[in-house]
């Protein structure tokens, strides 16, 4: 999107103008990675069940993902739900996997409309049915989109990666002596 475009969206003299006016898009970086963290201890600074905190990181993940799309931001990856998370109160997990649900039914148009391409990461064996299902129908409708491809790591680790990377190596039946970074990189 081009920078007069931008800041039609903005208010005139806002403060969101004087940082668009700033940015250098020469400079941007072609691939931004978040993790989400935190929003348990925002609900509880705030004496609020730790799932609202969840519902709050909604909103952000919204505005990061347009904002991205608008800057022209090529790759967002965020990382969502580590494998260490399925040890939270089955409650919690619960809620989360309700809340991200909400969250793909309530913006799959603005994906759509906003040309953001949606792709999934991390161990998704370990999801519901029910949740692969709507991540597979999000991916499957944004898959030719052409902006932004938008990643979410969702039961992710790095441990995880390792381990699910030489199990493909190893199923590809690729000898010990053949094994590079390369090899590797690409089962990753």
């Amino acid at each position: 999107m081009a920078l007069a475009e931008m800041l039609a969206a903005v208010k005139a003299g806002s403060a969101e103008e004087a940082l668009l006016r700033r940015i250098d898009f020469a400079r941007l970086p072609r691939h931004v990675a978040l993790i989400m963290d935190g929003n348990g201890r925002w609900a509880a600074s705030r004496n609020l069940p730790r799932v609202e905190g969840h519902r709050a990181g909604i909103e952000s993940v919204r505005s990061v993902v347009e904002t991205s799309a608008r800057l022209g931001l090529p790759v967002l990856t965020l990382y969502a739900f580590s494998v260490e998370n399925w040890k939270r109160p089955d409650t919690e997990v619960s809620a989360l996997m309700g809340l991200l649900k909400h969250y793909l039914r309530l913006e799959l148009n603005s994906l759509l409309r906003n040309n953001i391409k949606f792709h999934v990461i991390g161990q998704t064996d370990r999801l519901s049915a029910e949740i692969r299902t709507e991540l597979e129908q999000a991916a499957e409708r944004t898959a030719s989109n052409t902006g932004m491809l938008f990643n979410i790591a969702l039961s992710y680790g790095g441990r995880a990666e390792i381990v699910d990377a030489a199990r493909r190596l190893i199923r590809d039946g690729v000898a010990a002596d053949d094994v590079t970074e390369q090899t590797f990189a690409d089962r990753l």
